[in-house]
């Protein structure tokens, strides 16, 4: 779709979704909730959160202002909608009952930072919560640190501590690299669907495949076959098919607010990865290449 802006970046205060047979953008409205009623597996895991008062709905998203350190603008969807993906592209990811887990682990986190909770279960749930998250922050920037430590929540302090101090610096970052794709690959589909791990060439015609960087590297004397293993499964990028989280929330914003900006910068300071997200708004699909610093907010083409 064709996406507006004015003068330059984003605000979470205003998040317009694309709907079928729209002939301008529809904001999206905060209307009130009733107290959830969970399952058994959420109840646990959410601790017990203090009552809100409902925000009272109105007839265009609220206007917040608030120190930023980006300028304000705002992000408009114009139709028509965005379509879904050609046949036969994006496989449709079945969750398991670990899946279930980390979807309400990751929702009772979420809630924790928003302090509030939608009455609707399951993934529709989690993305009403995401809204809200963009309409609590003031700016781009307060959105973005609360996504940040939503993430920094899903792990043991001391795990990130390590990872950056011990294993960022090695290699100049491609191990780190290869690890955290890899684990995303393999442990958040429940959150973003089908993904798989690829390679990606740079704008210098240069492949980013860190097992053979790693083995260079290192000059490690390792025997024919591990070597080979080691190179094969390298690549420290990922690729999206489908994300569910942009389908099922249809909103530039939050995808921008409060997945791919904190993403990018929880990556990086926390773990010492640098990650670049490129998400496509014609197929839903996201690449996610690791090891690679994003390039300044003015140039980033989701952005613009």
């Amino acid at each position: 779709p064709a996406i507006h802006h004015a003068p330059d970046w984003l605000i979470p205060t205003v998040c317009h979704r694309l709907t079928a047979g729209a002939s301008s953008p529809a904001p999206v409205q905060s209307t009130p909730m009733a107290t959830p009623t969970t399952s058994r597996l959420h109840h646990y895991l959410l601790p017990a959160l203090p009552s809100r008062p409902p925000r009272t709905s109105s007839s265009s998203a609220p206007s917040v202002q608030g120190p930023s350190r980006r300028p304000t603008s705002r992000l408009y969807c114009s139709s028509p909608p965005v379509g879904a993906p050609p046949s036969g592209k994006g496989g449709e990811y079945r969750p398991s009952l670990a899946d279930d887990f980390l979807l309400a682990f990751f929702r009772a986190k979420m809630v924790e930072e928003v302090g509030w909770d939608s009455q609707k279960p399951g993934y529709e749930g989690l993305i009403e919560v995401a809204n809200r998250l963009m309409i609590k922050g003031k700016s781009a920037s307060e959105t973005e640190q609360s996504a940040v430590r939503v993430l920094q929540a899903l792990f043991p302090p001391l795990l990130l501590v390590l990872f950056k101090a011990l294993l960022a610096p090695i290699a100049n970052g491609q191990l780190a690299s290869m690890m955290v794709a890899r684990a995303t690959a393999l442990s958040c589909q429940w959150l973003m669907g089908t993904c798989s791990v690829n390679s990606v060439t740079l704008p210098n015609g240069k492949s980013l495949s860190s097992g053979v960087l790693i083995c260079s590297v290192f000059n490690l004397h390792f025997t024919k076959t591990f070597e080979l293993l080691i190179c094969h499964y390298g690549n420290c990028q990922v690729f999206v098919e489908k994300c569910k989280y942009l389908e099922e929330s249809k909103c530039l914003g939050i995808c921008i607010n409060t997945c791919k900006l904190p993403t990018q910068t929880f990556f990086k300071d926390h773990m010492g990865v640098d990650l670049y997200m490129e998400p496509n708004f014609e197929d839903y699909s996201c690449q996610f290449n690791f090891g690679v610093p994003p390039p300044p907010i003015d140039t980033d083409k989701a952005l613009k």
